[in-house]
């Protein structure tokens, strides 16, 4: 047995801002990749992810008991794969920021939730809304809080453009320019993150007067001009609010950025080369980056993995 596959996403923009209404982009990255399997010889990581999808089992269940009109799943058949081993064979990295956990929340709900709603439906804003529910539900279980947005975009494997809280829609975004000089990208931080004590941390700087202002006049507006410069494929306006972006971030969001990154963030906003922003919570994983000039972002950055996401 293979189930279908189930890809990674990566969050352009909105990572925080979304928990307090701003805008926000993500998109599937299909570079990495997740599905349910079953192997008559599994391997030690196979037996690991088996056992996690038994605890999940039980969570599921707990679900469906106290909210029984928000989704419902075939136990029998998915008790039974979980007791004939199945597991979720993934190249997703863990605490990478790219959403493995919300491959796996995909690849459950479109092999055993009952009455679910398919890709191939008309998706309106109310489908996709309880999709997203159900999803921030189903992945709460890893993360103690999920907006749902991770495995509504592995499901749809669509860029999601999300508007506010009760505003999402599908999106499309300009076509990749495979011969274009400018660049998204993922450099690696070489360790992994936590996104539960990250967002806690957030959390707690929320209590902060100063904080929320700044939340609200500064990396809210700029990311909210990011999404829709990207949209629509206004490149010169997005480095412009880009800059001011990674400046922001820097400036107030130093905890989830690994020390070591500091000075190269930087560096970045000094020489133009480059622009650094988190991907995901922070604290580790990846970080996302853009250029104008790939070739000299890629010089700047020789000493780091880097991986091209999406061209322009």
């Amino acid at each position: 047995m293979k189930g279908p596959l189930f890809y990674s996403k990566i969050l352009l923009f909105g990572e925080y801002g979304i928990i307090k209404d701003s805008k926000g982009l993500s998109i599937p990255y299909n570079f990495f990749k997740g599905a349910l399997k079953k192997d008559t010889d599994p391997s030690e990581a196979a037996l690991k992810s088996n056992g996690y999808l038994r605890d999940f089992v039980a969570y599921l269940e707990s679900i469906v008991a106290q909210e029984p009109n928000l989704v419902a799943f075939d136990f029998e058949s998915l008790k039974g794969d979980v007791e004939d081993g199945m597991y979720f064979d993934s190249s997703i990295p863990q605490g990478y920021g790219v959403g493995s956990s919300g491959a796996l929340v995909a690849a459950i709900y479109d092999k055993y939730a009952l009455d679910k709603i398919t890709v191939l439906e008309n998706l309106t804003r109310e489908k996709l809304l309880r999709l997203k529910a159900i999803f921030g539900k189903m992945e709460s279980f890893f993360h103690g809080k999920s907006s749902g947005l991770d495995p509504l975009n592995s499901y749809l494997s669509l860029p999601i453009l999300i508007n506010s809280k009760d505003n999402i829609e599908s999106t499309s975004i300009p076509s990749q320019n495979k011969e274009g000089k400018g660049a998204v990208f993922l450099l690696d931080s070489g360790a992994t993150g936590e996104t539960a004590p990250m967002v806690q941390l957030f959390m707690e700087q929320m209590k902060h007067e100063g904080f929320r202002q700044m939340l609200k006049d500064q990396f809210i507006k700029h990311t909210d001009a990011c999404v829709e410069d990207f949209i629509s494929g206004n490149m010169k306006s997005l480095f412009g609010n880009l800059k001011q972006l990674s400046h922001v971030v820097l400036d107030n969001f130093k905890p989830m950025i690994p020390a070591k990154f500091h000075q190269l963030w930087r560096h970045g906003i000094d020489t133009n080369d480059y622009y650094l922003k988190l991907c995901g919570s922070g604290g580790g994983g990846y970080i996302l980056g853009f250029t104008q000039d790939l070739e000299k972002a890629k010089k700047a950055l020789k000493d780091y993995k880097l991986e091209v996401v999406y061209t322009f």
